[in-house]
């Protein structure tokens, strides 16, 4: 017990120099000292990992863990860009920040905004506010944004135009066209996010037997999952489970 108090005394001292000696932000050194050892740890895997190992995993484990300890981070940053420079790119950038963080109103805003002009028909604008739209529950209107979009044969008809299309439908009652569009949506789009909705979808539908048979390939390709996305994968899991209560 003494040699472990020990080594975890000596592991904080240590970060805490790396902090400094690095110009990290020195909120960094309170998480370290008052979160004993799980703010070292923290920081191990946030900021020392990625540093010694780089590459795409270190990567994503580096800013699953900033998020985690500051969920607003990225609208902030997203914030500081759009002011100093309200571009179309900064624009969508905080829009797909405040989405993230459920601010939808704020999202259908900014990309109805963007697309002004020569970026009217913009496919990702449209594409992100219709999605704003659908969480807002105006499926009519993001009906009417897909279906212009679904005239652009080379970048308008995607899996992620079909995810959306298919949450517009059902949201108008449509559900012969919604299955269409997410059942072709689920077949394509990686992750777990189209086919938890489509089983969300049946399950809502009456067709409990279908969803749990879909919900049993959920269960099977997170147990597949590289660790890194399983919690993005049980998130997905646990809407397409609540639609089966």
């Amino acid at each position: 017990m003494f040699l472990f108090g020990g080594l975890a005394l000596l592991l904080t001292a240590a970060l805490c120099v790396h902090v400094v000696r690095t110009g990290r932000e020195l909120f960094w050194l309170w998480i370290i000292i008052l979160a004993q050892p799980i703010g070292g740890l923290v920081y191990l895997a946030a900021v020392v990992l990625p540093e010694l190992f780089g590459g795409t995993t270190a990567r994503r484990i580096s800013r699953a863990a900033r998020e985690s300890l500051d969920p607003t981070r990225s609208y902030r940053d997203a914030k500081s860009a759009y002011d100093d420079s309200p571009t179309v790119a900064n624009s969508m950038r905080l829009a797909q920040a405040a989405a993230a963080l459920g601010r939808h109103d704020e999202a259908e805003a900014l990309y109805r905004q963007a697309a002004q002009g020569v970026h009217a028909d913009d496919p990702a604008l449209r594409l992100g506010r219709a999605n704003a739209l659908i969480e807002l529950g105006r499926f009519s209107e993001a009906l009417e944004l897909l279906e212009a979009l679904g005239k652009d044969a080379d970048k308008g008809r995607t899996p992620q135009a079909a995810l959306a299309l298919g949450r517009a439908y059902e949201g108008l009652g449509r559900h012969g066209e919604a299955e269409t569009a997410y059942d072709w949506a689920a077949a394509r789009l990686p992750g777990l996010e189209a086919i938890s909705r489509y089983t969300a979808f049946l399950a809502r539908t009456g067709r409990r037997e279908e969803a749990e048979a879909a919900l049993k390939e959920i269960d099977s390709r997170i147990a597949r999952a590289d660790p890194t996305f399983r919690k993005e994968g049980r998130a997905w899991r646990a809407l397409a489970a609540e639609a089966m209560k």
